[in-house]
């Protein structure tokens, strides 16, 4: 029997993704809401109550608001927003994150997407703190660089228009107050004492994400050299389909020197690089901020839910990761740069 879902929010970035990926797939019926009737709080209440799976893609205010509006205990809620990330009965949608996190979630009503950012940096962070190299108290810092496309409607516009303004041609920092959205779940997933220093840019390029976490060797509970945390890594992760940890050294990997961003869009795939030596360690992930940093982690989410193959629908093959291991997928709400 087919699982109804109801996409609140389906004009967003991501509710278009996610409807995409949907929409041909014979397990899903999607159930849409009229467009006169979208602002009618009681016929969004009634589509809210009557399917499987609620996807929320929405501004958290009204994430929050349609959360209240849902009675049916039987229905279960994947929201893209921030509103939920770090809220009491809520779990965590990253299924990698350990080995008790897929049963949460397969048990669980509430499921919140994690962040973009947030799941390149969690996924870097949270298996060195979980085997002991990395203090809780260790002073984080990051840094990303990524598309436009998560910058809503009124970025798209800005950077899809024919002349481009110098500015921005130029990757553009951003949040520099040290206030991203994403802090508080990049803090409270991994148990970090204190906020981390996060400094996003955005550029001139769809999709794409690249996140890092330097190291200092000496400054680790136990001193552990780039090739060992490579090590750490590829055991942690030995088993999930959708991370690629690359072989190190990673600088095999680059183009002429560089690390290319894109390589994994259109994916739901992740690949984590090791670069580095036996002091100063570069720890990075490459993904699709609109696959694995979101639509496609809400799929995810919801394949483990129903209990269906957990890549149904979601593209595994990443063109670096292919060649490494031979392994290995329209208009959004506006949002302000610090929502990124």
């Amino acid at each position: 029997m087919k699982k109804t879902v109801f996409i609140d929010g389906q004009h967003g970035t991501t509710g278009l993704k996610i409807h995409e990926r949907l929409k041909n797939r014979d397990d899903i019926q999607i159930i849409e809401i009229p467009v006169e009737k979208k602002k009618n709080k009681v016929e969004k209440k009634n589509y809210l109550n009557e399917a499987d799976i609620v996807f929320l893609c929405l501004p958290d205010d009204a994430a929050r608001e349609s959360v209240s509006m849902i009675n049916n205990d039987s229905v279960c809620v994947i929201d893209a927003s921030t509103a939920h990330r770090i809220s009491e009965n809520w779990v965590y949608g990253l299924p990698e994150l350990n080995k008790k996190q897929r049963e949460l979630i397969i048990s669980s009503s509430r499921i919140c997407v994690p962040g973009c950012h947030a799941t390149g940096f969690i996924l870097l962070l949270y298996p060195l703190i979980s085997e002991g190299i990395v203090d809780k108290g260790y002073p984080i810092s990051s840094y990303s660089i990524s598309g436009f496309s998560g910058g809503g409607k009124s970025m798209i516009t800005d950077y899809q228009i024919n002349n481009l303004g110098e500015d921005l041609k130029n990757p553009r920092p951003y949040s520099l107050k040290l206030n991203h959205k994403h802090i508080p779940e990049m803090q409270k997933i991994p148990g970090l004492l204190f906020p981390p220093i996060f400094s996003p840019t955005v550029a001139n390029f769809y999709n794409g994400e690249i996140i890092t976490v330097p190291l200092f060797s000496r400054c680790l509970c136990k001193a552990a050299t780039a090739k060992e945390i490579s090590l750490l890594y590829q055991k942690y992760y030995s088993d999930e389909q959708f991370i690629n940890v690359m072989p190190y050294p990673s600088d095999k990997f680059l183009k002429d020197g560089f690390l290319t961003i894109t390589d994994c869009n259109n994916t739901n795939r992740l690949e984590i690089f090791v670069f580095g030596d036996d002091d100063r360690v570069l720890t990075t992930a490459r993904f699709d901020n609109l696959g694995k940093g979101s639509s496609g982690a809400a799929i995810q989410n919801m394949n483990l839910k129903i209990g269906v193959e957990e890549n149904k629908g979601l593209n595994v093959i990443a063109a670096a990761g292919k060649m490494a291991q031979g392994k290995s997928i329209q208009q959004p709400q506006h949002k302000s740069p610090a929502e990124l």
